[in-house]
């Protein structure tokens, strides 16, 4: 069967626990996946560490990656840069992992229209309510940030429909097996298999 890695891209609301539930996702089965650094010109929140959550990126840095090809996509969010870098990407894939990218919304479907094999999941928690909870609970943003976030929350939900799977991240454990799940499920897809169906295909000629 398949040997490649699947390209995935897990995007949602700010504060709906994209970022735990991929933490989650790896730490639980660290043999499957391989979880894409992005690179961004905004500057590290506090526990964040260069090369673990972001590759963090002067402007100029980032112009250049951008200049040279070097970026799977890249968006501007809230007036900093983030991108994906393409060479970790595609050593990943080759060797058969499957690489997870967390970008938002307009970044996703710039890939997936580059490469539309692409796998896109939707992260969302189970209310408008509790997202504006969650990100209050947060305690890292002012109030008029966090009503800045609900309103691009409101654009970002416009897209929802464009995503293969929607994940309701409600209990976490739950939704890091149900993510997992998914994702098994896409390798047996048969255009993810078009080698192996050639070869049964020449092989029953011989029977």
């Amino acid at each position: 069967m398949n040997k490649k890695g699947i390209l995935i891209v897990v995007s949602g609301f700010s504060g709906a626990g994209k970022g735990t539930l991929m933490k989650e996702l790896m730490r639980k089965y660290p043999e499957n996946y391989a979880l894409s650094i992005s690179a961004t010109t905004r500057g590290p929140r506090d526990g964040e560490v260069d090369g673990r959550e972001y590759f963090f990126l002067s402007r100029e840095k980032f112009e250049k990656m951008i200049a040279n090809n070097e970026l799977i996509e890249y968006a501007k969010y809230v007036d900093n840069y983030y991108g994906t870098p393409r060479a970790y990407v595609e050593e990943q894939l080759e060797a058969g992992k499957d690489v997870i990218l967390e970008i938002e919304i307009q970044g996703a479907l710039k890939v997936k229209e580059k490469f539309p094999e692409t796998l896109l999941l939707f992260v969302t928690p189970p209310s408008a309510r509790e997202l504006k909870d969650r990100l209050v609970k947060r305690g890292t943003e002012s109030m008029e940030v966090i009503l800045s976030r609900m309103e691009r929350a409101r654009e970002e939900a416009k897209g929802m429909d464009r995503y293969d799977y929607l994940v309701i991240n409600d209990v976490l454990e739950d939704c890091v097996d149900e993510v997992h799940r998914i994702i098994q499920g896409e390798h047996r897809k048969s255009f993810r298999n078009l080698d192996f169906i050639e070869k049964m295909r020449q092989e029953l000629k011989g029977e």
